[in-house]
């Protein structure tokens, strides 16, 4: 179990804009990542160290993204205005998700503007929807090279994020401890009785650390 990427929903100015807004703070350039059309969403990404990246998604003027749940979250959350969605874990066999939570992955993939199809298996975006501060767990089924986060100069990683929320409720999530996933991504647990979710991520550039 580690920690894959943050999920960032556009904001009214669209996912184009909040890309750039984003990487301009961060002095990197987010890329095309493609449609995702089980979830009704298209994203553009930013890849970092550590096997992680950046993701800024929208949902799409389709069906899909009324009916899936990550089309749902997505479309709540830039209804809001846009921010922080959520951050996901990747694991290595998620039946023993499945089995735990009591539910079924379902499967997902996303067409990169080169034609490449990425796929995996997710659970748990109800979970982020009723508690936003919890992560939703995918399984990669592609070739390692094909992970979104290959392709970075290797100079920008992801030190550190600000949670609303509560670590013992999140253990309880993800089975285990909350520290496992996270390895050397510093947490910072604040408002435990304020509304949950990320608040904030802490970005290593060259220049110093950006939050954003």
């Amino acid at each position: 179990m580690r920690l894959d990427h943050l999920s960032y929903a556009a904001g009214p100015d669209g996912l184009a804009s909040t890309a750039a807004r984003l990487g301009a703070a961060i002095g990197r350039e987010f890329v095309d990542g493609g449609v995702h059309p089980r979830f009704g969403t298209r994203n553009m990404i930013l890849p970092l160290t550590d096997r992680t990246y950046l993701e800024v998604v929208e949902a799409l003027d389709h069906p899909a993204s009324d009916k899936a749940p990550f089309g749902q979250a997505v479309k709540a959350r830039s209804a809001l205005g846009g921010g922080w969605l959520g951050w996901a874990v990747a694991v290595p066999d998620i039946a023993i998700v499945e089995e735990r939570l009591g539910r079924s992955a379902v499967p997902g993939s996303r067409h990169r503007p080169d034609g490449t199809e990425l796929r995996w298996k997710q659970i748990g975006i109800n979970g982020l929807i009723a508690d936003p501060q919890l992560p939703f767990f995918l399984q990669w089924d592609i070739p390692a090279d094909l992970h979104p986060s290959t392709g970075g100069d290797g100079t920008v990683s992801l030190a550190g994020i600000e949670i609303a929320g509560d670590p013992q409720r999140v253990s309880e999530w993800l089975g285990e401890t909350v520290e496992a996933p996270l390895e050397d991504v510093k947490v910072e647990w604040v408002a435990p009785h304020g509304t949950p979710g990320i608040l904030a991520a802490q970005v290593l550039t060259p220049g110093g650390i950006v939050r954003i």
